[in-house]
C-alpha cells in the first residue's frame, strides 16, 4: 500500500528549486529525478540483450 502511495505522490520540483538552500542542493534534486528513468532504460537495455541472445542461441 506504501508503494502505491508513493508512486501516486506528486513531486514539485521547481517548489523545491526555489526553497533549495545552495547549488548543491539543486543538483541533487535534478539528479534524484533524472536516476529512476536512467534505470529504467539500463533495466529494459539488459533485457532487451539477454533476450536477443538467447534467441542467436537457437
Amino acid at each position: 500500500m506504501s508503494l502505491l502511495t508513493t508512486l501516486l505522490q506528486q513531486v514539485d520540483i521547481e517548489e523545491k528549486l526555489k526553497n533549495a538552500p545552495d547549488k548543491g542542493y539543486e543538483i541533487g534534486v535534478f539528479i534524484g529525478s533524472m536516476l529512476p528513468f536512467v534505470i529504467l532504460v539500463l533495466l529494459a537495455y539488459v533485457i532487451y540483450r539477454y533476450n536477443k541472445k538467447r534467441m542467436n542461441k537457437d
